[in-house]
């Protein structure tokens, strides 16, 4: 018997979905819960197989609750179940080491393989999404050369354009030369292949290289 927790803020999803499941004798919901601050308490006290693990809801959202359970060192499995099919979202729960990840959308066929093969040690992503994150991790992958061919001085005048600082006050804070931050800039620009300061920001961001509040 495969032990199921739901954690949805919408009754009405956790309902069809215990029935979905429950018709099938091998999976059984043992506890629903209405956000990830009562998954938390409730898995402090006791274990269950597999949690599906809504994103959106009040109190503590999905991902926080991700990072909890893995943080924490519970036991349990968990499947992402969200309306969320953006590949940022996806990419962050697998980083932080879901089992499996799927959308509302998916059929209840689908729904259960995800399931029993999460069950088998196996992950499981929705097909449809993993052309999209292969794609993603590709230019992933082009940006770190880009970050790697970076000096640490062009790294911090990088850091410092991101954060809207002029280039008089980036010499004065790296203790340079304005002509030397214009070198430098003109050098980042070519090598992360950004032709702008905006360009460079969004470069840095998207990259976690500054963080924004």
């Amino acid at each position: 018997m495969i032990e199921v927790m739901l954690v949805d803020d919408h009754k009405l999803i956790r309902e069809g979905i215990k029935q979905l499941l429950e018709f099938n004798d091998d999976i059984k919901v043992v506890h629903e819960c209405e956000n990830g601050k009562e998954c938390l308490s409730y898995l402090k006290d006791n274990s269950v197989d597999i949690v599906l693990l809504d994103i959106n809801m009040p109190v503590m959202d999905g991902i926080t609750t991700l990072g909890e359970i893995r943080n924490r060192k519970f036991s349990t499995k968990v499947l992402m179940l969200t309306v969320h099919n953006e590949v940022e979202y996806l990419v962050k729960a697998t980083d932080i080491g879901c089992e499996g990840y799927i959308l509302k959308d998916a059929g209840s066929e689908e729904l259960k393989t995800a399931i029993y093969s999460i069950d088998r040690g196996e992950n499981y992503i929705q097909p449809n999404l993993i052309a999209e994150l292969n794609n993603y991790l590709i230019h992933k992958d082009s940006d770190l050369d880009k970050i790697r061919s970076l000096t640490k001085r062009e790294m911090d005048v990088l850091k410092l354009v991101a954060m809207g600082e002029f280039n008089k006050n980036i010499a004065s804070k790296l203790n340079i030369s304005e002509r030397t931050v214009k070198n430098h800039i003109f050098n980042i620009f070519k090598k992360i292949g950004v032709s702008d300061r905006t360009q460079a920001a969004v470069f840095a961001i998207k990259n976690d290289l500054i963080s924004i509040k």
